[in-house]
């Protein structure tokens, strides 16, 4: 039944782990769904707040562009519910995990730039245009350090020959 040999440390076949990675991804997305569904809320409220129309250009087009960013961030990391649908018992588990995968790394970048943007925005109208593009910058960095740098020191970590490297 499967297409290549059982996996060595958990004794399961493409098949079956093409499902247990689908079933974690779609957990991780769950987590992060729930984020853009808040953040891109806030933001279509925002448009009908009394302040909004002393926004002067560059924090509309922050808006706009934000606004926007939550809602492609929204779309993908739908896609992968989609995709799944669309290709149901089609023999594509292997194919849609590898797809959703690709789409939830790069829903995780837009995220990125729509938290920074909402940052800069309220920040920028709270506190001035300088301390937003600072907030804004900082916001970035943090997501930056957090899902990006401190993955990739971890993975070194484990991967590392040295004796240490349990410790980080």
């Amino acid at each position: 039944m499967a297409d290549r040999p059982p996996d060595e440390a958990r004794h399961e076949t493409s098949l079956e782990r093409a499902d247990r990675n689908f079933a974690e991804l779609l957990q991780e997305l769950r987590v992060t769904q729930t984020g853009v569904q808040i953040l891109f809320a806030f933001l279509l409220t925002l448009a009908f707040a009394p302040r909004f129309p002393t926004l002067d250009t560059v924090q509309r087009v922050t808006y706009v562009t934000t606004l926007l960013l939550a809602m492609l961030a929204a779309a993908i990391f739908t896609a992968p519910a989609a995709l799944h649908r669309a290709l149901l018992q089609q023999h594509a588990k292997p194919v849609v995990v590898r797809v959703s995968s690709r789409l939830a790394k790069i829903g995780m970048w837009v995220l990125m730039l729509a938290f920074t943007g909402s940052v800069l925005l309220v920040v920028d109208v709270s506190l001035g245009r300088v301390t937003g593009v600072a907030a804004g910058a900082g916001t970035l960095l943090v997501c930056v350090g957090l899902w990006r740098i401190l993955p990739w020191v971890v993975r070194r970590a484990i991967v590392s020959p040295r004796k240490d490297r349990g410790r980080i």
